[in-house]
């Protein structure tokens, strides 16, 4: 195998292969560098497909406690952890298997061991005592992120855990607390909550989901709490100390700077993410990072170094695989001397709690701070018929046009399978739609999607089913 490429890819995450695949696509002789065993990254091995999995199997689990006998379907179920979490490894190999033939397929080489930058052509890789040094016309970064961590509150993966191990406990705790109401807690939440955990999240903000849509966020907390989930909002945990039969957690109020005590039989951080770029020897070759340690990167994501570039999570922006995928996209058609280009103002974000909660566009927060005078359409699901005999009442949709031009900003919506609603949002905005638009826009009957057809109609007031 040579050990010369036309382009070197750092990292297999959702950026990294997709990167990889459209630079062979392009003609290009490309190599792929992973220094864990599969390939995927976070979102394949311990993010995005895990946690549906489970989100996946305890919803089905919920359903056939609480819903299957309303349609005559009796069932008495239980769960058996184990065959759960293999379940859950069985869609992860499902998946890396299926990036390692896409690899083969293209003729990408893979290199597994840890990458280290050298110059702005050549990477040295080290596997155990093996170290090689492998040189191409380009490199990329494609290395994603980690856990943020928190002081006085210390992982050992076992009792006080992370994302990853809220992935695999090997029994349902009787207790859960979860630092941090953002998306990923609140999925991980979800999935324990509903296998018979009392979870509780504690928050330093004053409300949940705070990238997300206040009314969408306010709405969801409050279906929650219905649930069982308790939610303690403008408070920090400032150490979680082990104790002989629990652990305990200290807090302290962000108003008034009241302490308070709670006690958990497991404890997971989950405060959001940062970029990974350690031991790629950035600071040696002279590569520029901003304040939050993203690397600094043009319009074309290129770096500081000529040759070297960045996408996905360790660069500025949302931390979501779709965007790294685009990135990856872009900057190889770019590296290829073709068109290569991000919208980052139409990139969906989507909870996958139940009801899931899918975003694109604006927020009523971001339009009132940019002082853009909008008009709202909202339609209930409640008042869909096919929302109604799936029993899938629960939340909206959204709908922020401007009060001049009638063009969408933004479309929010919280319900049943709002992750595959958003789409036809996201292709709205994309080509620029105004709410009449989609409101004169045929949809299917019955589906759900009419129900996106009748909030544009409200921007005008007038939906046929409210």
């Amino acid at each position: 195998m040579s050990n010369k490429f036309d382009s070197i890819v750092i990292g297999s995450g959702p950026g990294g292969y997709v990167c990889a695949i459209r630079l062979a696509q392009n003609g290009h002789s490309v190599a792929i560098i992973e220094k864990n065993k599969n390939f995927g990254g976070t979102c394949l091995n311990v993010g995005c497909i895990p946690s549906k999995a489970l989100l996946h199997a305890s919803h089905v689990y919920e359903q056939s406690k609480n819903e299957y006998s309303k349609m005559g379907i009796n069932v008495k179920p239980s769960i058996n952890i184990k065959e759960l979490l293999n379940y859950k490894e069985a869609m992860i190999k499902s998946n890396t298997d299926g990036i390692s033939f896409l690899f083969k397929k293209n003729k990408i080489v893979s290199i597994n061991g840890s990458a280290e930058i050298i110059s702005n052509n050549s990477v040295k890789v080290t596997n155990g005592k093996n170290i090689d040094t492998y040189t191409a016309s380009n490199i990329i970064i494609a290395t994603g992120s980690t856990h943020n961590t928190i002081p006085g509150v210390d992982i050992d993966e076992k009792h006080i855990i992370s994302s990853t191990g809220g992935l695999s406990l090997d029994k349902v705790p009787d207790n859960l607390l979860i630092i941090g109401a953002g998306y990923i807690g609140i999925e991980l939440g979800s999935v324990w909550s509903r296998l018979g955990s009392k979870v509780t999240f504690v928050e330093a903000f004053d409300k949940i989901l705070p990238n997300t849509d206040d009314e969408c966020g306010e709405y969801l907390r409050k279906l929650l709490e219905k649930r069982g989930m308790k939610f303690i909002l403008n408070t920090k945990v400032e150490s979680v100390k082990k104790e002989k039969n629990a652990l305990k957690i200290n807090l302290i109020n962000a108003t008034d700077s009241s302490k308070s005590i709670l006690t958990s039989d497991i404890v997971m951080q989950s405060v959001g993410r940062k970029p990974y770029v350690e031991g790629l020897g950035l600071d040696s070759i002279g590569l520029k990072l901003d304040k939050f340690h993203n690397i600094d990167v043009d319009k074309n994501f290129q770096t500081s170094e000529k040759n070297i570039y960045a996408i996905g999570d360790v660069i500025n922006g949302p931390m979501l695989a779709h965007k790294a995928e685009e990135e990856g996209v872009a900057v190889a058609d770019i590296i290829c001397g073709k068109y290569g280009h991000v919208n980052y103002d139409v990139i969906p974000s989507v909870i996958y709690c139940d009801p899931e909660i899918a975003s694109v566009g604006k927020t009523e927060s971001d339009l009132k701070e940019e002082k853009i005078e909008y008009k709202v359409g909202k339609f209930p699901f409640i008042a869909n018929g096919r929302a109604k005999v799936n029993n899938q009442t629960e939340g909206f949709v959204k709908i922020l046009s401007d009060a001049e031009t009638d063009k969408v900003h933004g479309i929010h919506i919280v319900g049943s399978d709002a992750g595959n609603l958003i789409g036809e949002a996201v292709l709205a905005l994309e080509f620029g739609a105004s709410s009449e638009d989609i409101a004169r826009t045929c949809h299917a009957h019955p589906t759900l999607t009419e129900s996106l057809k009748e909030a544009a109609l409200d921007v005008d007031n007038m939906a046929i089913h409210k």
